[in-house]
């Protein structure tokens, strides 16, 4: 009894020193995190997490009138024919403001893990920056973040919640 009790004590720890070892076969063997920026931007006491871009008060009363959010299908960085439409007003503006700023936040919903879903954040904001600048936008005015799945818009599991949550949204 004593040896078939070590026996299976043996193995149970070799079984589990492989499947600590070998890991995910579907995992990519590297990542690439993007995360949001690190340091503390001059003046402030704390972190808020915001970024900060400073543009006249005529750019933000434009900016205010347009649809700040672009969404996204499932694990997709594609522009939509919605999202161009939102992003060519975005486009408009900055075209006729060649000093203002825009900073683009790519989100997913909460499937994947963190790494993947800071890479697809990041993915999506991009997209969004290109399809700016194939406009005419100067991509040195137009600032990416990835958030990833950490700041939804909704919650839930529904496929509902999700799309909300699969988006880019630009602030002024």
């Amino acid at each position: 009894m004593s040896t078939n009790f070590s026996k299976i004590a043996v193995l149970a720890i070799l079984s589990s020193a492989v499947a600590l070892t070998t890991g995910c076969a579907t995992k990519r063997s590297t990542s690439e995190v993007v995360v949001a920026p690190l340091g503390i931007p001059g003046g402030q006491a704390g972190y808020t997490g915001a970024v900060i871009v400073d543009n006249s008060s005529a750019v933000i009363t434009g900016a205010e009138n347009l649809q700040a959010v672009v969404y996204f299908a499932f694990d997709s960085s594609e522009i939509t024919t919605q999202a161009a439409n939102v992003l060519n007003q975005h486009a408009s503006l900055l075209s006729s403001n060649p000093n203002a700023g825009v900073v683009i936040a790519g989100h997913t919903d909460e499937r994947g893990s963190r790494e993947y879903n800071i890479a697809l954040g990041e993915r999506r904001a991009q997209a969004a920056r290109n399809y700016l600048a194939a406009q005419g936008v100067a991509v040195n005015n137009v600032r990416v973040i990835s958030y990833g799945e950490e700041r939804p818009a909704a919650t839930g599991t529904t496929e509902e919640a999700y799309a909300q949550n699969r988006r880019a949204e630009l602030s002024y």
